[in-house]
């Protein structure tokens, strides 16, 4: 594969295929003037003096190739890592301008730049490579940008150039010119494809297999890929966490049920892992069939979203499988009444304990009523909290509580009632 030279790589060898071919068509004889071949954009080409014979290359538009555009995907595994390198397939489109400084001059400088196309619909490999590798006579000194494009490895990508006539029409060419804010002169539209562009980015690269499942000990045939009638696939699956009563959120403590199917075996145990603390807590399963299990939060995890997943071993495999992880939510969990409160004039202190300990750069706060009170910081991990209610409602009152850290609320519905009630999450001020 090429790199991110090759666009320019493609500009150079086509323009060393126009000069050769007019050397060798002895172009200067019949004009009797020397032609040069430039590669700049038309507001910049000269329109006098000694190089106003020339034939101008320029590139107005890159575009994505559609036939290699989802070559080589995936790029990345589950994980993130790096598998492949996909190239960047492009198709690049040029306009080449011929300027004459008497009559005609444009009109056969189109026409051997034309033929000279017609005829070379592929440029071979070793163009290509004469091109960007060119002999250097009499000591000139090759420009600086040319010796770069020796690495461009143009000619060693898979596919090979080809070149193709475009036509646009008179209204495109208009919009073109315009936009370019030159002057107009004689024009083709020619597009050359595929330029395979490709990272050079070290890619993770798996190992050869080496069977395709458990050997038969009596047919020692391997067994091959699993293959089942049904959209319910034979393996582990969990398809809904329910905390206990209803709730959405789970609470230290709290029974969380896992309701799927295929779920029966031995060694079952659930895994909770919190990205944001770097945890990952395996529990046992207290009890539960194939078709649900139940555990029970521990109480010293941290407020979060868990991804959820369990492994058991059924009766006929020889290891253990994990099922696909599913979300679930811990919130903390108020221990009412408060621990102590006191009231200094119109300022309430509240010290309140709560499961799970709160970590140093949590967001805490109480939520009394309407009114939502910031807990005070702490700089370890604690489970009692002491909350400044400024302008408190009179003595007396009593005002639903919740708690919310990072966001997520202590419940305070009861989803089991008919219709639904709120609990008994109430603090009485002094």
């Amino acid at each position: 594969m090429s790199n991110a030279l090759a666009i320019a790589g493609v500009t150079a060898v086509i323009k060393d295929l126009l000069d050769s071919g007019l050397i060798d068509q002895a172009v200067t004889d019949t004009l009797g003037a020397g032609v040069i071949v430039t590669a700049l954009a038309p507001d910049a080409v000269p329109l006098d003096g000694k190089d106003a014979t020339q034939i101008n290359l320029f590139l107005h538009q890159v575009t994505p190739n559609a036939a290699w555009r989802n070559s080589a995907l995936p790029s990345r595994d589950t994980a993130g890592n790096r598998i492949s390198n996909p190239p960047l397939a492009l198709d690049l489109h040029y306009l080449l301008t011929v300027y004459g400084r008497a009559e005609l001059e444009a009109e056969v400088l189109l026409g051997y730049a034309l033929q000279l196309l017609h005829e070379t619909p592929v440029l071979s490999r070793e163009a290509i490579r004469r091109a960007l590798n060119p002999t250097v006579v009499n000591g000139a000194i090759l420009p600086t940008i040319y010796k770069g494009l020796r690495g461009a490895d143009l000619a060693e990508q898979v596919e090979l150039l080809r070149i193709t006539p475009a036509a646009l029409s008179t209204e495109e060419m208009s919009r073109l010119w315009s936009a370019l804010q030159a002057h107009y002169r004689p024009t083709i539209a020619f597009q050359v494809s595929v330029v395979l562009i490709e990272s050079r980015k070290t890619a993770r690269s798996p190992l050869p297999v080496l069977s395709r499942g458990e050997t038969d000990p009596v047919s020692k045939r391997e067994r091959g890929v699993l293959a089942f009638s049904g959209l319910t696939p034979p393996l582990p699956t969990l398809e809904a966490v329910i905390p206990a009563g209803r709730q959405p959120v789970a609470v230290p403590g709290g029974l969380v049920t896992l309701e799927g199917h295929h779920l029966d075996g031995v060694d079952r145990h659930v895994t909770l892992n919190l990205a944001a603390f770097q945890i990952s807590r395996s529990v046992p399963v207290t009890q539960g069939g194939p078709n649900e299990v139940t555990f029970t939060v521990p109480n010293d995890l941290p407020v979060g979203l868990y991804r959820v997943e369990l492994s058991v071993q059924r009766l006929d495999d020889s290891h253990a499988r994990s099922t696909n992880q599913l979300p679930l939510a811990l919130a903390p969990q108020p221990v009412l009444p408060p621990f102590s409160a006191s009231r200094n004039g119109n300022v309430v202190t509240l010290v309140l304990d709560m499961a799970p300990p709160v970590r140093p750069g949590q967001t805490v706060s109480l939520i009394l009523g309407e009114q939502e009170i910031a807990a005070e910081p702490v700089s370890v991990a604690s489970t009692r909290l002491t909350f400044k209610i400024a302008a408190a409602p009179a003595a007396g009152s009593s005002l639903l509580a919740r708690l919310r850290v990072d966001g997520f609320e202590s419940p305070i519905i009861d989803r089991t009632a008919t219709p639904v009630a709120y609990l008994d999450r109430r603090i009485t001020l002094p």
